[in-house]
């Protein structure tokens, strides 16, 4: 896919993305996505020469390979979902080879999922796609439903089925967020002695965080130190929402309420509204960039083909690294799903497609 096309997707949004001149972090330098990044960045980090390899055979696989980008297929939402409101659109994903056989087939860097679902298929496929198994999960069965990040596996089974890394979710900002934070650092910090690297899902969760009925979970402000915390405790990637707004910090702070610290120059110098520069300010808290940070495809609706591309684009342009995409991709028949993923790679080996 040429660049006229990606503008031909984007129709009335093309001159509103593609042609943004970011003026925010004036004189501050970021580190961009490069094929180096692993002899520029982690090269210099505590992480011993296994978790390097490992990150360099994800950073080397598929159809992005070699770039400094990143595709990966990412389907655990049997669990975090249910399985039947997440398949019965398309019942063949009930099969977990089917998972991983998309994501083979669309040659993304890899395929995040379940210990079941890697596990059930470890011997025939670790070795022809980058595994990362996904340890916590939030599960639906419980009655009134709760929203917490349980741990469904250990480190060691990871690393015993062949896996490369490991991934967490932790909900910042909700009641349970101190026992997450402790229990995936001391999963990383497993992780990486056995030479696997990690990916964070750095999540709000709190409806506290509606605010005059605007729902602050996915602002810029309060995800982007969602996204600090995450790069503290040695996440080597970090997964993130795409931006919605801005200023939570200061609606968390009306009234009678206190919340946090802010600086408004997060807000004159550091942002602005246009979500390419808030995106900037998210890949700014991990660690200007050093920290790759890749951003959430998002749910499935009517126009996913549009909004996958507009996705991929504010991610570039802004910084960060990749797509993590499941839903629009598995919540359709195969071939339809290699194809929508492929377009969004396409979107990153456009050089057309610069930073903003």
């Amino acid at each position: 896919m040429n660049y006229s096309e990606i503008q031909n997707i984007l129709a009335d949004k093309a001159e509103y993305l593609l042609n943004h001149k970011s003026g925010t972090f004036a004189g501050q330098n970021f580190y961009s996505p490069k094929p180096t990044w692993i002899e520029d960045v982690m090269v210099n980090s505590d992480r011993n020469a296994k978790v390097l390899e490992n990150l360099k055979r994800l950073y080397t696989a598929g159809r992005l390979g070699n770039t400094g980008y990143l595709s990966i297929l990412p389907v655990d939402q049997g669990i975090e979902h249910s399985a039947g409101a997440s398949f019965a659109k398309n019942p063949m994903y009930f099969d977990p080879e089917n998972i991983i056989k998309l994501a083979l087939e669309a040659n993304c860097s890899g395929v995040a999922s379940t210990l079941g679902v890697l596990g059930l298929n470890s011997k025939k496929y670790a070795d022809k796609i980058p595994f990362i198994v996904k340890l916590n999960h939030n599960e639906l069965l419980t009655y009134p439903n709760k929203h917490d990040q349980i741990m469904f596996g250990q480190v060691q089974q990871a690393f015993d089925m062949g896996a490369i890394g490991i991934g967490a979710t932790v909900y910042f900002g909700s009641p349970e967020s101190n026992r997450q934070l402790m229990e995936v650092s001391k999963a990383f910090a497993e992780a990486h002695r056995l030479g696997m690297f990690t990916i964070l899902w750095c999540y709000v969760r709190n409806s506290g965080f509606s605010v005059n009925g605007v729902n602050y979970e996915a602002s810029a402000d309060i995800t982007g130190q969602a996204n600090h915390l995450g790069v503290t405790i040695e996440a080597d990637i970090i997964k993130q929402k795409l931006p919605e707004n801005n200023a939570g910090y200061k609606a968390m702070n009306t009234g009678t309420s206190s919340y946090g610290k802010l600086d408004d120059r997060i807000y004159s110098d550091l942002t602005t509204e246009h979500p390419i520069d808030l995106t900037k300010y998210q890949v700014a808290n991990c660690y200007m960039g050093k920290i790759p940070l890749i951003s959430s495809g998002g749910a499935s609706g009517e126009n996913d083909l549009k909004e996958a591309v507009m996705t991929a684009v504010i991610n570039k342009r802004a910084g960060g690294s990749g797509l993590i995409m499941g839903r629009k991709a598995f919540q359709r028949p195969m071939s339809e799903g290699v194809q929508l993923l492929q377009t969004v790679q396409d979107v990153y080996l456009c050089n057309e497609v610069t930073l903003a």
